[in-house]
């Protein structure tokens, strides 16, 4: 069997001296637990779970209870979701690659920046087996959500890092939006991302490796960037 082109090309280098990572998928596959979670909280609300489901990527919870429901049912619906998210987080695993990745990166070097609250961040990264970064900034850090670039300048700051030394690593079009907004270099995760503005998009962080001034990724994971549109 030949090699093909990818096979010979060289890595990708992505200059960073540090990573802001979002979380679900980026670091964990939660598609299945938010599958879950969301359904069942759609049928208790008697709205369709693809109402839900349309809308809650890359989103706060509180922001798309509040799309979905009246005012006066919100508290109620997000305490709902909150417990259901939690009884759902067995469900989660690593994205490919990741372990490795992460493993590589000295302490301090990376961050965590998600949409969901501290309690269902922790509980995926580590049913996941993966750490807890030292700087992790979650929608109970925040005022805004996702497109809003505060969780991603608050990162940033707490790795002491100017925004554009710092990569943000995202897969949803409003978390690319918050890392451009940020002034941050933003690293595209999966085919979502080829409908953002990110330059760079790879299909996951399966051989990415970490080389003290940027990540280096294969080829052959690259779906946008130099020599590739």
């Amino acid at each position: 069997m030949g090699l093909s082109p990818d096979d010979l090309a060289p890595d990708l280098h992505v200059p960073a001296q540090g990573i802001l990572f979002d979380n679900d998928g980026v670091l964990v596959d939660s598609l299945p637990a938010v599958e879950s979670a969301w359904s069942r909280w759609a049928h208790a609300h008697d709205l369709e779970p693809g109402q839900a489901l349309a809308i809650v990527h890359g989103r706060r919870a509180v922001d798309t209870v509040a799309a979905l429901l009246p005012e006066d049912r919100r508290a109620a619906g997000v305490e709902l979701i909150d417990a259901l998210e939690i009884e759902d987080a067995g469900l989660v695993a690593a994205m490919g690659g990741v372990p490795a990745l992460l493993a590589m990166l000295p302490p301090g070097s990376w961050a965590v920046v998600t949409s969901g609250t501290r309690a269902l961040a922790t509980a995926r990264l580590q049913a996941a087996g993966l750490p807890v970064p030292e700087v992790f900034v979650t929608a109970d850090d925040v005022v805004a959500g996702k497109p809003d670039p505060a969780g991603y300048l608050a990162a940033a700051a707490g790795l002491g890092l100017p925004p554009a030394r710092a990569l943000v690593v995202e897969d949803s079009p409003s978390g690319i939006q918050a890392g451009q907004a940020a002034g941050c270099p933003v690293l595209g995760i999966g085919e979502e991302a080829l409908d953002s503005g990110a330059e760079v998009v790879v299909r996951d962080l399966a051989g990415a490796r970490w080389a003290g001034y940027g990540l280096l990724l294969p080829a052959a994971t690259v779906l946008r960037g130099p020599g590739r549109h």
